[in-house]
C-alpha cells in the first residue's frame, strides 16, 4: 500500500517542471493523467502510489524502485493495470511473482494505491 499528497507533488511540478515526472511516469502514463483541462495532478499520485505499492509488493530488499520499469495502465474497462518490464519484470519473476494487481482512490489531496502480488502458477 502507498499514499501519495497531491501537495507534495503539486510542489515538486512547481519546482521543477513536468517533465521532472517523466523520471517516475512514461509518456505513455503522463498522456493518460491528461484532460482537456491539462493535466490531472491526482491521476498522477495514483499513478505513483502504485508503482510504489507494487515495487512494495515484490518484496525486494536493497533495491531501488525502477520507475519506468513499473507502468501503469488503464484496462478497457478503466480499472488499473499494472505491466512490469526490464528490471522490475525480472524481480517479479526472481521472486515467482507472475503480475501484479493494484487498486487506485483518490480524493481532494491524497491518493492511495494497493497492490497484490500474483504468484507464479495461480
Amino acid at each position: 500500500m502507498d499514499i501519495v499528497s497531491a501537495a507534495r507533488v503539486r510542489r515538486i511540478v512547481a519546482e521543477h517542471g513536468e517533465p521532472f515526472l517523466l523520471r517516475m511516469l512514461t509518456e505513455r502514463e503522463l498522456a493518460d493523467c491528461r484532460t482537456d483541462e491539462g493535466l490531472n495532478l491526482l491521476s498522477v499520485c495514483g499513478r505513483i502510489a502504485a508503482k510504489e505499492a507494487a515495487f512494495k509488493s515484490l518484496r525486494v530488499a536493497d533495491r531501488i524502485l525502477p520507475w519506468l520499469d513499473i507502468e501503469v495502465r488503464r484496462a478497457d474497462g478503466g480499472w488499473p493495470l499494472i505491466e512490469l518490464h526490464g528490471r522490475a519484470a525480472r524481480l517479479a519473476q526472481e521472486a515467482g511473482i507472475e503480475g501484479i494487481t493494484v487498486s487506485i482512490s483518490h480524493d481532494v489531496d491524497y491518493a492511495v494505491a494497493v497492490g497484490a502480488a500474483v504468484p507464479a502458477g495461480s
